[in-house]
């Protein structure tokens, strides 16, 4: 098995994930989640499923823990849809890629709000 399919599996999951929690996961406590990436295990044991989600921290992990807690019913979800032989365990993290980039813009734009402060002395 090679790199190209395990990302052409990875991208067919995380459309088929998307759409299951979109639709069919039914708890209202989840809040707004976006699928951002899967990562597939080469011989597809396992896959985490990264997911943004809008809220505070408490919604969060609250959303994380609700998702973890139904990846049983995605897991079975996606069998259904995605011919594998093997059904990855699916384990859904927090993507936190935008929060760091946005910390990180902040930053650069306090040095460069500093620095011209200092260029005015």
């Amino acid at each position: 098995m090679g790199k190209y399919r395990v990302g052409r599996v990875g991208e067919a999951l995380k459309e088929e994930i998307s759409q299951i929690v979109r639709e069919e996961l039914k708890d209202p406590r989840v809040g707004f989640v976006t699928v951002t990436a899967v990562e597939a295990a080469p011989d597809f044991s396992h896959a985490r499923v990264y997911v943004s989600v809008l809220g505070s921290a408490d919604d969060v992990k609250e959303s994380l823990q609700i998702l973890n807690r139904a990846a049983g019913f995605v897991r079975s979800e996606v069998g259904k849809r995605v011919r594998l032989h093997h059904t990855p365990e699916i384990v859904f993290k927090l993507d936190q890629s935008l929060e760091h980039g946005l910390k990180i813009s902040n930053l650069l734009h306090q040095v460069q709000d500093e620095t011209k402060s200092g260029e005015k002395n």
